[in-house]
This record gives C-alpha cells, sequence and structure tokens, in this order.
C-alpha cells in the first residue's frame, strides 16, 4: 500500500443550512470525521463522508445506514459495493484498486469497498 493510501487525515464537516448559501455558519450538528484507511482519491472520500453524513441524518438503524452509503455508491460508481457500519466489528476484505475507505464519523466507524 503507498504513502498516500495510508495517509490519515481528520477534519469537521461543518452543515449548511439548506437557504442561502453564501452565508457561513458553525452549525451545532458539525459532525467530526477522521480517516483512518484509504486507497481512494480525495473526492471520491469526501463524497464518502458526505454521504454518510446524511444516511445518519435520514436513519437511525446502523444496517440502514450501511444500505443507505451502499446504495448512493452503486448508483454512482456501478454495482458491487459493500458497506459496514458500527461502533465495534472487526474486517480483513479485499477490494478493486482506489475503492476503498475506512472512516469514523463521530464515534461510528464506517467501511466501504468495491469487491467483485
Amino acid at each position: 500500500m503507498s504513502e498516500d493510501a495510508k495517509r490519515m487525515s481528520a477534519g469537521a464537516l461543518v452543515l449548511k443550512p439548506s437557504g442561502d448559501d453564501r452565508k457561513a455558519s458553525a452549525a451545532p450538528s458539525a459532525k467530526k470525521f477522521t480517516i483512518k484507511s484509504a486507497d481512494m482519491k480525495d473526492d471520491m472520500q469526501m463524497e464518502a463522508v458526505d454521504i454518510a453524513v446524511a444516511a445518519f441524518e435520514k436513519c437511525s438503524v446502523e444496517k440502514d445506514v450501511a444500505e443507505h452509503i451502499k446504495k448512493e455508491f452503486d448508483k454512482k460508481y456501478g454495482p458491487t459495493w459493500h458497506c459496514i457500519v458500527g461502533k465495534n466489528f472487526g474486517s480483513y476484505v479485499t477490494h478493486e484498486t482506489n475503492h476503498f475507505v475506512y472512516f469514523y464519523l463521530d464515534s461510528k466507524a464506517i467501511l466501504l469497498f468495491k469487491s467483485g
């Protein structure tokens, strides 16, 4: 795995209200994310984080969050994406090159990868 793929990054995602996009605000619902491991382009990683935030806003059950993320990536990037969401799980997966990200959104871990 390359150094780029092993890199770690962190940030806070601040959600803007659906009104005027020109106004910057510190939304109380800011989500902290940390990329733990990635073999994926940066823009696709950020899209995964954005979709995960939307999924947690829409769903309260981890299984439903994982389903939402998987279906969005299947729609946009073709089938055979897999997604695992939770606070406590282990994994060892094989993935297509440039199609793997493992990150935390607040205290929940999200593993998203394409295989098949």
